[in-house]
């Protein structure tokens, strides 16, 4: 037996190699390249949308606010860009520190989520027929719709 034939180790993998190819956890909140019907949102992302839009509108910074909320401002970030799913404590503590209750914060929530589901509601109409309607023309479901 060579020296060098025992420095050479086989590898077994843990995981199997397709395994390691799959999308991460984050990657299933957007639709697949070419899916046809978008997704709804997620809450994390709602609520941290309008955390970010209400400190802006204040023109404050993320230190000021995280240090109002007596949170990090690490955490204060990722919970703006929808990558930490808070509690209602640490919600309550933002809001309160951007001058709104937890209430409001969940409503602004509830609006954006109602207002992108309206839109998530009507993309998925228009892209169906009812039977026996052609496309186009007066008597087309989306000429209709939008009548409505």
């Amino acid at each position: 037996m060579s020296s060098h034939a025992t420095d050479q180790a086989r590898v077994i993998p843990l995981r199997p190699v397709a395994a390691a190819a799959a999308p991460a956890p984050d990657a299933a909140a957007s639709p697949p390249a070419g899916a046809g019907e978008p997704r709804e949102p997620l809450w994390r992302h709602l609520v941290g949308d309008v955390l970010r839009r209400e400190r802006l509108a204040q023109e404050r910074t993320l230190k000021d606010v995280a240090e109002a909320a007596r949170i990090s401002m690490p955490y204060l970030s990722e919970l703006e860009r929808g990558r930490k799913e808070a509690s209602s404590e640490v919600l309550a503590a933002a809001a309160r520190a951007l001058g709104l209750g937890l209430a409001d914060l969940l409503a602004l929530s509830h609006g954006e989520l109602t207002r992108l589901g309206r839109t998530h509601t009507r993309q998925a109409r228009i892209g169906q027929e009812r039977p026996g309607m052609g496309r186009g023309g007066s008597g087309s479901y989306e000429a209709r719709l939008l009548a409505a």
